[in-house]
């Protein structure tokens, strides 16, 4: 077991830095929920702001 990961936060974003891809938990102590949105209606309007894209885990990224 991984002692680097917050079990408060599970996390399946597998191309973030953050996450602990074994355990899918976050490796953060907290997290900062955001939306893009003036008045979010759905979960698609709200962004984790904490995420890092760990380019190495994404094959589409340049």
């Amino acid at each position: 077991m991984d002692s680097n990961v917050n079990r408060s936060i599970h996390c399946t974003v597998k191309n973030c830095v953050h996450n602990n891809k074994e355990q899918n938990y976050c490796k953060l102590d907290s997290i900062k929920v955001g939306t893009h949105e003036s008045n979010p209606t759905e979960k698609q309007c709200v962004d984790c702001e904490s995420f890092v894209l760990n380019n190495r885990g994404c094959s589409s990224c340049s």
